[in-house]
């Protein structure tokens, strides 16, 4: 279920932890996540204010889709300039730690208090601040979510 350990062949993330990034802009991702994720895996600018995390292996994945869309489409510059230009790979220190660097950083808001959110297929950070506003506005209770997404046929 949770993937191979060290192979970063991704797995069902699950799960919601709260850490504090140090003076450095280092932040602990949770054993259980890192144990998925492999030894090295991929950070990068998400959606919704958020960081995205990857292993390699699923980052791979991302990277041939993004090189088979036409760079005739400018959304799809513009999405591959957002997505790639903003990714870095990361390898865990000893207390399981990774280094954010601050471009990263700034786009997720991130300055003291994290969210580390198992989100399925990927891992994301988010900001305490921005988590918790986009938890007050997402427009939405979870309830008409599930209706909605029932009704198109994908639960």
């Amino acid at each position: 279920m949770w993937g191979e350990v060290g192979k970063g062949g991704g797995g069902v993330f699950t799960g919601e932890f709260r850490h504090a990034l140090d003076d450095k802009g280092r932040l602990f991702i949770p054993t259980r996540f890192r144990q998925s994720l492999g030894a090295r895996f991929i950070v990068t600018k998400g959606l919704d204010g958020c960081l995205f995390v990857y292993g390699v292996e699923a980052w791979e994945d991302i990277e041939h889709k993004l090189r088979d869309m036409s760079f005739a489409n400018p959304d799809a510059r513009h999405f591959s300039r957002f997505f790639l230009g903003g990714a870095e790979e990361m390898e865990p220190d000893r207390q399981g730690r990774v280094l954010l660097s601050p471009p990263l950083r700034g786009h997720a808001h991130l300055t003291k208090g994290a969210i580390v959110l198992g989100v399925g297929d990927r891992v994301e950070i988010w900001s305490e601040e921005t988590w918790s506003a986009y938890l007050k506005t997402d427009g939405m209770e979870p309830e008409q979510m599930a209706k909605n997404l029932s009704e198109v046929g994908a639960l």
